[in-house]
């Protein structure tokens, strides 16, 4: 699995491949894609990348917790991942890390698919 990075451009998702409706990815591009969707083959990841594109920015501690039903260092771990594949950001206000989706990524990630 190739390694997702935040620090690649999110045109770098795209860019890779052309939409998968469209022609067969290549082998090289299919390792590409691999690591960013094994991102979101985590149910848990999955439900909190949909619920930051639904909600926009929320509080991590306070908000995402109550509403996934796991523990606070859970959500804290999957949300570093996502941090780490550059599909969610977050910024610290006070002693609280507020979320939120990134975009460019999501939109990257949909033109892939052919959505």
């Amino acid at each position: 699995m190739v390694p997702v990075s935040a620090d690649a451009p999110a045109t770098a998702i795209a860019d890779c491949c052309p939409p998968l409706v469209e022609e067969a990815v290549s082998p090289r591009d299919a390792r590409r894609l691999a690591g960013w969707f094994a991102v979101l083959s985590d149910p848990t990841r999955l439900r909190l990348l949909s619920l930051l594109a639904a909600r926009g920015e929320v509080c991590g501690s306070c908000e995402l917790v109550g509403e996934l039903g796991v523990s606070q260092p859970t959500v804290s771990h999957h949300l570093r991942v996502l941090r780490e594949a550059g599909l969610v950001g977050s910024y610290k206000k006070g002693r609280y890390v507020y979320c939120y989706p990134v975009p460019e990524r999501l939109t990257a990630l949909s033109r892939v698919l052919g959505a």
